[in-house]
């Protein structure tokens, strides 16, 4: 027989649905094989899907697969998996996550869960890879590194008209710790007396040609951000088609991202006892 399993579909960083971004987010007593995740993960197309199992009281084991590959850190999904825990689940409180970025706390603050994430502050790239300006269609003013290439442009409409050649930035050589495959950030100061800070993300090598919303990006952008700006909270705009709002502060190394959720689709799957 087919083992059945839970999955919800959860579009995080979003006040309503069709915002944000979307996760799948499957609860596991104990881990798959690995190849089988990365197989759900591939059916379900969308940029990560999230398992996790429990590791003690208030605290779980994630992992996260987009439809190429398991990565390291994932915002969105993390904020998705917490949604769910509260939500469809029933759990009360903090929770803690023990994860391949080390262990990563979620709070509830009124509607807004709030994750708190190592920060990775990027430096002035010594050298700018070869094609960038072509492959993104616009000339940045400064390239930035941390683990992805931070493009700075003058204004938040240069950003958000952006028409990137996908496979080019698919090509782009990459200089991350660890051989990471390229992924470039867009970004501009905000334009509307709302946002402070306007981004958006692309990653094509990894399956996914521009991510709608990305708390990955923002422990990269926040310090940037924070060091130019003269202050600590910002609040940052990810300029998807999708679109989605992140309340951001700075505290020493770490960055806490809040955000909203909802709950599109709640569901079973159907898996194979082998592939």
């Amino acid at each position: 027989m087919p083992q059945k399993l839970a999955v919800y579909q959860v579009d995080a960083f979003a006040d309503r649905p069709f915002a944000g971004n979307p996760a799948a987010v499957v609860p596991l007593q104990e881990w798959l094989p690995d190849a089988l995740m990365q197989a759900m993960a591939a059916e379900h197309n969308l940029s990560e899907t999230a398992f996790f199992v429990p590791d003690g009281p208030g605290r779980w084991h994630l992992r996260w697969f987009t439809p190429r590959l398991e990565v390291p850190l994932c915002g969105h999904a993390t904020l998705a998996t917490a949604a769910v825990l509260a939500g469809e689940l029933g759990h009360a409180g903090d929770m803690q996550f023990r994860t391949a970025s080390g262990l990563l706390g979620v709070s509830r603050e009124g509607e807004r869960f709030v994750l708190d994430f190592p920060a990775n502050p990027p430096q002035r790239a010594p050298r700018v890879p070869p094609g960038l300006a072509v492959a993104l269609g616009a000339v940045p003013r400064e390239v930035w590194k941390a683990r992805d290439w931070i493009c700075l442009f003058d204004k938040a409409e240069t950003v958000r008209a952006l028409q990137p050649d996908h496979a080019r930035i698919a090509s782009l050589p990459d200089e991350a710790t660890g051989g990471s495959a390229a992924r470039v950030i867009a970004t501009a100061p905000g334009d509307d007396g709302l946002h402070d800070v306007v981004s958006r993300y692309f990653a094509a090598r990894v399956g996914i040609d521009e991510d709608p919303v990305t708390g990955a990006a923002h422990v990269q952008l926040v310090p940037f951000w924070a060091d130019r700006l003269g202050r600590d909270t910002l609040v940052c705009r990810q300029a998807s088609a999708r679109g989605g709002t992140l309340w951001c502060e700075r505290r020493e190394s770490r960055i806490r991202m809040g955000g909203t959720a909802v709950l599109y689709a709640r569901g079973e799957v159907f898996l194979p006892d082998t592939i």
